[in-house]
């Protein structure tokens, strides 16, 4: 049946063009009326007012607004609390229905249950669709009908599933933006999208980050990967090489379409095994492993994945309390681990390897509990999405979807000498250990007494001594987990 109108509520998925809610609302409704709210209910819980984040949902709402006033609409803002503003503007504007994308994340659901509750005391209907996944956890399930909880045979699913049915799954990314019949409309005394100011941010510069918002952004990511998407696999773990896309932030923001990039692997030969593809393909369903994740098992939120872990004991107290700031701050002693850090504090960025190697330091290292990692990245992170986050430290922790968790325990230095062999990552954001020789850049504290004087870096002085011993550091890991390993 067709609607006289109808209301987009975008969320994570700023975009006009391959948006299935969008194009939803456009071949069911005569005229469609686009918004977004800066939700309070996010906003206030932030711990700071100089947020990256929040200037890229900005830049791109600039962004999606001029390309819906281009097809005639154009992008109604609010700053509120979402469960109270998107039904006060259905009531506004007199639609029919509003249609939205679904999020997975617990808190996301609860609204959007609470904004559907009382749009249907009021007799709107909300319809809420599948896009920012290729499946939704409920369509890859085990011969059981059960959601997967290891990763490899949810990746052989997901791939069976993609071959049976790749066209019906991928064809919204072909559609042209003229193909809508209906009118996209924006009341007259709309107000213009607020300024960071209004909302109460600091204005950022994101350019200085390499960081393009919206739509051209995400393209200009996409098109630079494109042309070494070959040499992906290989090159994917060196931090000082351009070998990743780096377009987390878009997809988190859905200024790129996941649909667009799996069916590029697709055309560069994922499904027939060429390396490259096939690997960056297998990175985009983790993603979708962890959205499942979340979606089916909303206690990993809070709490393990695997119940028996929720027993394990962290280490805590004062001596704990410094070790975390040095983590949090760079100043273990260790340079892979420090640099990386550095580069998190520094552009809200950390290469998909300093990720791990940072995380396994500070549970497997340092014995602190994973979930204060966990919301140091949260807070930090440009790209931060709470299944991946999530999904990535439980799995760094050994606390989540593992067939054999407890053996993981990454040691940094050989870390460090296999994947910045020369040191060139950890110079650049350890200037102060420029000058140490090759040999010594990812162990300093090797250097006898006169070599250090004569670089002129002094461990303990000029740069820390390592806080722990990694040796050590793992038998008291293994003790640690020891206590609660389950029986595979």
């Amino acid at each position: 049946m067709q609607l006289d109108s109808a209301l987009v509520w975008f969320r994570r998925d700023l975009r006009d063009v391959d948006n299935l809610a969008l194009s939803e609302a456009c071949r069911r409704a005569r005229r469609v009326f686009c918004a977004f709210v800066f939700d309070r209910d996010i906003l206030d819980q932030l711990p700071s007012k100089t947020d990256r984040r929040v200037a890229f949902i900005h830049g791109s709402l600039l962004e999606l607004d001029r390309a819906l006033r281009k097809r005639g609409g154009g992008l109604i803002v609010r700053h509120g609390r979402a469960v109270h503003e998107v039904p006060r503007l259905v009531q506004e504007l007199g639609v029919a229905a509003v249609f939205a994308n679904r999020d997975y994340e617990p808190d996301a659901k609860a609204r959007d249950a609470s904004v559907s509750n009382t749009l249907a005391q009021a007799g709107i209907a909300f319809e809420a669709f599948k896009d920012q996944v290729v499946f939704d956890g409920v369509e890859v399930l085990t011969k059981g009908a059960k959601p997967y909880t290891v990763f490899t045979p949810y990746r052989n699913a997901w791939l069976n599933r993609l071959r049976e049915g790749a066209e019906d799954q991928l064809h919204l990314h072909r559609e042209q933006r003229g193909n809508f019949s209906s009118t996209l409309g924006c009341p007259e005394d709309a107000n213009d999208i607020p300024s960071l100011a209004t909302l109460g941010f600091r204005t950022i510069d994101l350019s200085q980050l390499e960081i393009v918002p919206g739509m051209s952004g995400g393209r200009e990511c996409f098109e630079r990967f494109m042309s070494r998407m070959d040499r992906y696999a290989v090159e994917r773990d060196f931090p000082d090489h351009p070998g990743v896309s780096k377009l987390s932030v878009h997809l988190r923001f859905g200024t790129v379409s996941i649909r667009r990039l799996v069916a590029f692997a697709i055309e560069k030969g994922a499904l027939s095994g060429v390396e490259g593809p096939a690997t960056w393909l297998a990175e985009l369903i983790w993603r979708e492993f962890y959205f499942m994740i979340l979606d089916q098992f909303p206690h990993v939120v809070t709490r393990a994945f695997r119940p028996e872990y929720d027993a394990l004991e962290w280490e805590s107290g004062r001596h704990a309390d410094e070790l975390f700031a040095a983590w949090c701050e760079g100043r273990t002693g260790y340079p892979f681990v420090d640099a990386g850090m550095r580069q998190l504090n520094m552009t809200g960025y950390m290469h998909n390897r300093l990720r791990m190697v940072t995380a396994s330091f500070l549970v497997k290292d340092l014995g602190i509990d994973w979930r204060h990692g966990e919301a140091y990245f949260a807070h930090h992170l440009n790209d931060f999405d709470l299944a991946a986050n999530n999904g990535g430290w439980q799995w760094v922790a050994s606390t989540g979807c593992d067939a054999q968790p407890y053996f993981r325990i990454f040691n940094p230095v050989t870390q460090s000498e296999r994947f910045d062999p020369s040191g060139d990552f950890i110079r650049n954001y350890l200037p102060e250990l420029a000058t140490v020789p090759d040999r010594y850049i990812h162990a300093p504290w090797r250097m006898s007494r006169s070599e250090q004087q004569q670089c002129g870096v002094v461990i303990g002085t000029t740069t820390p001594a390592p806080i722990v011993d990694h040796a050590e550091a793992r038998q008291q890991t293994l003790q640690r987990y020891a206590v609660t390993r389950p029986r595979f």
